[in-house]
């Protein structure tokens, strides 16, 4: 039984995680370090990285906390750099960084098309790109890129938002299909409707929030902290022959 368990360890392993200070970034950084990791903790302000620093050093993990607009080529190669310059290496990348806006599809700005676009799937192709240069040389790496169950679905007056988790559900496929045989795992989680800052907007509105709730069938919203369990799997030996797959945790919602 010990066996099956270590499988799942982290211990010393180095995981870079975007998009850490808040919500499912947050939630799955500290559950990486709960399973032996230590965090590069990447966010566009330090200054919001307090929280996941104090929970991830208190778990007795190095936490190292980075300034980063994913977005940004040049920032991202910085990032990376830093990362491997502190420990030595990178183990495992999760891509979590991303935004949404919300408008109907006649009315959806240039702006906010290009805004979710640039940070939700340009981001994740520039991180796992570099990231993945050093693994493929090492011959070791888990790349973790969060899709979503509009990766499945069109959702309604988020038009760039389902197409940039569409591409980042292909992408993931297609970095798998190339890294495999060089020792990557190229993997997606794909949450559903989680208590997070981007369902602001639809916890707070009664009828989509009700209309949301009862489709789902474990009868609740996600919280990070469900993500957990699919981060620490897909970061572990235990899914050393998982490639290209997309992981759902939505409480049900597309089986309905």
């Amino acid at each position: 039984m010990s066996g099956m368990v270590d499988m799942f360890r982290l211990d010393d392993q180095v995981a870079v995680v975007t998009g850490a200070s808040f919500g499912l970034g947050r939630g799955m950084a500290e559950g990486l370090a709960e399973a032996g990791a230590h965090i590069v903790a990447v966010s566009r302000k330090t200054e919001n990285l307090s929280e996941t620093i104090t929970e991830v050093e208190g778990l007795g993990r190095a936490c190292l906390p980075i300034a980063c607009d994913v977005s940004k080529r040049d920032q991202v190669e910085t990032m990376i750099a830093q990362a491997i310059d502190r420990f030595g290496r990178i183990d495992i990348l999760v891509n979590n960084a991303g935004i949404i806006r919300r408008a109907p599809a006649v009315d959806f700005s240039d702006d906010d098309w290009r805004a979710v676009l640039d940070l939700n799937l340009n981001g994740v192709w520039y991180c796992c790109q570099a990231a993945g240069r050093h693994m493929v040389a090492r011959k070791h790496g888990k790349i973790i890129n969060i899709a979503s169950v509009l990766s499945f679905q069109g959702g309604i007056f988020v038009p760039s938002y389902a197409a940039s988790k569409g591409a980042v559900a292909q992408l993931t496929q297609a970095l798998a299909n190339e890294w495999a045989a060089h020792g990557v795992n190229v993997n997606a989680i794909a949450p559903g409707y989680c208590e997070t800052a981007n369902t602001d907007a639809l916890r707070n509105d009664p009828v989509r929030s009700k209309a949301i709730l009862a489709r789902i069938p474990a009868g609740r919203w996600g919280m990070p902290a469900d993500l957990k369990g699919a981060a620490v799997f897909l970061a572990s030996r235990a899914s050393d022959y998982v490639h290209g797959h997309l992981l759902v945790v939505d409480g049900g919602w597309l089986g309905r």
